[in-house]
């Protein structure tokens, strides 16, 4: 079966490390110009723009110019196909979450008894 390209939907584009990382940082620094997202990650500007690119298509980011530098900003919106996809697994988090729970309940209950 072939590979769906990247750039077909966010499932595809956010599969890719380097790509949920550049997320990552906008999402906690706002909008960067290309160098600041080269300086953070260590890797070449070429990669970082391709992968700018790539996010771009799909639109996880959207760009504007101011003066000289085009800046990359988190458009997070463009995320919520992948976070009701996510949701619909919430229930397997919790139910383990409360398991976790009733054996520490349990051990502590043990270790004071």
């Amino acid at each position: 079966m072939a590979r769906a390209a990247t750039t077909t939907d966010v499932f595809n584009a956010i599969a890719e490390p380097r790509r949920r990382q550049i997320v990552e940082i906008l999402a906690a620094r706002g909008a960067l110009a290309v160098g600041a997202i080269v300086m953070t990650l260590g890797i070449p500007q070429p990669a970082v723009s391709k992968h700018l690119g790539v996010l771009r298509k799909v639109g996880v980011v959207v760009v504007s110019k101011e003066g000289q530098q085009r800046m990359y900003r988190l458009e997070a919106s463009a995320l919520r196909p992948v976070y009701e996809w996510a949701k619909g697994f919430e229930q397997h988090w919790g139910h383990q979450l409360d398991r976790i729970k009733q054996r520490a309940e349990k051990r502590a209950k043990q270790q004071r008894g």
